[in-house]
């Protein structure tokens, strides 16, 4: 097929030898089927933030750290140099979280880099060297459920303890090959202790997780992953060995609100003798 615009650089460079066919087309990004010398790989070509369609961008980028002051500052302003540079951090998102992810033992596409707005990665198959269905094309038994249900428990237990949430992850966003899930799409990735709705998008992936296993395994749809993973890792016991059973007991205590009341009475009380004091010093 004629060679997209986008890719154009890397086939003069000799990075990409062919483009063989588009494999789909997304609100972020164009995806292309290439062949790389021998490899055949996938290229995904980001689209410009004004032809992209990703909802709330700004509620996934909260909390990255741009290191460049410069970068930064421009990114802020909103010029052009900085808009510039705020499409190459959303860009580089994705390449730094599939190195971080992979490294942390997630099963996610291998990256190769990004070059200009093109993202060369592993193209996932299946047994049969085709193109890996999404999660979404994929009926299974509940047997073959759970098991891949605890697989991305596992995954999104060791994005956590990396530091990362994926923050869209649902059945479009999960291939699977013979070897069972693997996660896909993570330019929107969310940084766990900067972002203050990491807790949400947790929450949101693990239960679009629980709903779609649920249909074949009807047992899923009671688990309780997230409560039980954001516990652990506010309380600092999240780690990437921790065993997940689904199980969460809410805290049976009932507060003590006259307890509290009286606390911050004396706290007002102590206060305003404070001041009392303060005020008779200063008439002395």
């Amino acid at each position: 097929m004629k060679i997209p615009k986008r890719i154009k650089p890397l086939f003069e460079d000799g990075i990409v030898d062919e483009v063989l066919r588009q494999l789909m087309s997304g609100k972020e990004a164009t995806v292309y089927v290439v062949r790389c010398g021998t490899e055949i790989r996938c290229a995904k070509v980001y689209k410009d933030a004004a032809q992209r369609s990703f909802k709330q961008a700004v509620t996934y980028q909260e909390g990255r750290k741009v290191r460049n002051s410069r970068r930064a500052r421009a990114i802020e302003k909103g010029s052009k140099f900085g808009r510039k540079q705020q499409e190459e951090t959303w860009q580089n998102a994705e390449v730094d979280a599939l190195y971080r992810l992979d490294r942390a033992g997630v099963r996610v596409p291998q990256p190769y880099g990004c070059f200009d707005g093109v993202l060369l990665m592993e193209l996932v198959t299946d047994e049969s060297g085709l193109v890996a269905p999404r999660l979404n094309d994929v009926a299974m038994s509940a047997e073959q459920a759970v098991e891949d249900h605890a697989t991305m428990m596992e995954y999104v237990k060791l994005m956590l303890c990396a530091g990362l949430i994926h923050g869209d992850l649902s059945e479009f966003n999960v291939l699977v090959d013979e070897y069972g899930p693997v996660i896909i799409d993570l330019p929107q990735a969310v940084d766990a202790a900067a972002n203050n709705n990491a807790e949400k998008m947790l929450t949101r992936d693990i239960n679009n997780m629980a709903r779609y296993y649920g249909q074949f395994a009807p047992q899923l749809l009671d688990s309780r992953y997230a409560r039980e993973i954001w516990a652990l890792y506010e309380e600092g016991e999240l780690h990437p060995d921790t065993t997940l059973t689904g199980l969460f007991a809410e805290s049976e205590e009932t507060a003590n609100v006259d307890a509290v009341l009286e606390e911050i009475k004396a706290v007002y009380a102590e206060e305003q003798e404070r001041l009392e004091r303060l005020r008779a010093a200063d008439e002395e």
